[in-house]
């Protein structure tokens, strides 16, 4: 198979699709793998690096897109990139798709097989390649908030820990998942008050014998969150729904009850967004100002660590990719139920049935596509 791998060209994204070791691995089994110019700058690797990998280095996305059987990337693609995409080509990337319904129809009129790494799951329930992503979103969450709360960047000017005679900051974190757990064990480290708030008592009871008297677990419901948010110094929001957009938890009558300078990390916003006041941010501005409370809403923010990030998701992508060069796509996925369920749009129809419900359109179930 002929594996193309472009460049990402959101704004202040440097992740890699693959890697040279990626690379490699794909390049030892037979298969061709094309890479844009300058591909890896931005984490450490040259062009070089790739060509000593096996990769084939081309200066042009275009060509790229068109000569390429499957597209591997790490974020969605830009309507511009939609637009290359073609017929029966593989795009195997992140997309949520829930919030972007352009960017679903454009993937719909390319004809594409359009497979989310956020939606493949795995034998014990979780979603495998999302979860190193969530690890680095969870753990960036709690040290932007204490930047943001800093005095300098708008903030209320309070420091996490506290110090002795002064008490530390209450650290509010709405989901108990993935990217919960990895910003409530930040917090803690950073000595906050942390509350960790969940619509399941299973995870409750597993986060509370796992870390007892360091955290207060809080089932929420609307009066429990509107109890503890609006006296938190950082809320963040952590909620996910597979394939589909994130419910919104905080108004902005309840923000109004917040501390001015108090800040809010909505890691959900790649989803819509927690709250109702977030809207996405980019790197190169990533914070506004709604009722008083800062509001950081970048869109990927693990690619501010692109290279810590890119590693983690290459451990995680690589078997699955494997699996779609060595089988083909329909063969791959019929083989493997938990790759099938990454299947969002195929062939111009939207196979995800939480993202159908979300956009509003027909469902039609992958694998009377795929053996249609």
């Amino acid at each position: 198979m002929r594996i193309g791998v472009p460049k990402e060209i959101k704004e202040s994204e440097y992740r890699a699709g693959l890697l040279p070791g990626s690379v490699h691995e794909l390049v030892m089994r037979g298969h061709e793998v094309v890479v844009e110019h300058d591909l890896g700058i931005g984490i450490g690797f040259t062009d070089q690096d790739y060509e000593a990998a096996g990769a084939t280095v081309e200066k042009s996305a275009k060509k790229i897109f068109k000569e390429a059987d499957m597209i591997v990337k790490v974020k969605e693609p830009q309507l511009n990139e939609c637009d290359m995409l073609h017929e029966d080509q593989i795009l195997f990337t992140f997309l949520h798709l829930a919030p972007d319904l352009k960017q679903a129809e454009a993937l719909q009129k390319s004809k594409c097989v359009a497979i989310a790494y956020e939606t493949v799951t795995d034998m014990q329930g979780g979603l495998p390649l999302l979860l190193p992503m969530s690890q680095v979103a969870g753990r960036l969450s709690v040290q932007m908030g204490a930047r943001y709360l800093e005095k300098i960047q708008g903030g209320s000017g309070i420091l996490l820990s506290g110090v002795p005679g002064v008490p530390s900051a209450k650290v509010v974190v709405l989901g108990g998942g993935v990217v919960g757990t990895n910003a409530m064990r930040m917090a803690i480290g950073q000595e906050s008050n942390v509350t960790i708030m969940d619509r399941s008592l299973r995870r409750l009871r597993a986060l509370d014998l796992q870390f007892g008297v360091k955290i207060n677990t809080v089932y929420a419901t609307q009066d429990s969150i509107a109890e503890y948010v609006r006296d938190a110094d950082l809320v963040i929001g952590a909620v996910l729904v597979p394939g589909g957009s994130a419910p919104k938890l905080v108004n902005r009558d309840l923000l109004k009850q917040m501390r001015t300078g108090s800040v809010i990390v909505d890691v959900a916003i790649d989803q819509g967004g927690c709250f109702e006041t977030s809207r996405p941010t980019s790197h190169s501005e990533p914070t506004y100002v709604e009722e008083g409370i800062i509001h950081y809403c970048v869109s990927n923010m693990p690619g501010a660590v692109p290279r810590t990030a890119a590693f983690a998701l290459n451990n995680a992508t690589l078997p699955f990719a494997i699996a779609l060069a060595n089988k083909g796509y329909r063969k791959a996925m019929l083989d493997n139920q938990h790759l099938l369920n990454g299947l969002n749009v195929c062939h111009g129809h939207i196979t995800h049935p939480v993202l159908a419900r979300d956009l509003k359109k027909e469902c039609i179930p992958s694998e009377e596509i795929l053996m249609s």
